[in-house]
């Protein structure tokens, strides 16, 4: 079983930056990230990240937002930069493990507003 915490939600002002923090216990994780889920929309996938470090961005953070991980904290990151009101969103992180098991965080809220 594996317990995702996260932490560095809150509310930014447009061109603001916020850092996500979610740290894992139980497992080995493979890969590692978050997905976010605004309100009336499906949940999407934000950016993801390997135990060997290959990421995965959505097109349309790609350059602002950056993923990261320590292996040896089993913790992964995400720093945001230069958001948008389109980035207000309920952020989970995400795991998987090797055998393919998928957990979820219970999700941080990031809010973009003037």
């Amino acid at each position: 079983q594996v317990q995702l915490v996260e932490s560095g939600g809150g509310l930014v002002q447009p061109g603001g930056s916020l850092r996500l923090s979610c740290a894992a216990s139980g497992s080995i994780l493979s890969t590692m990230g978050w997905f976010r889920q605004a309100p009336g929309e499906q949940r999407e996938l934000v950016a993801t990240i390997t135990a060997g470090g290959s990421t995965n961005y959505k097109g349309s953070v790609k350059g602002r937002f950056t993923v990261s991980r320590d292996n040896a904290k089993n913790t992964v990151y995400l720093q945001m930069n230069s958001l948008k009101f389109e980035d207000t969103a309920l952020y989970y992180c995400y795991a998987r493990t090797y055998a393919k098991f998928e957990y979820w965080g219970q999700g941080t809220q990031v809010t973009v507003s003037s």
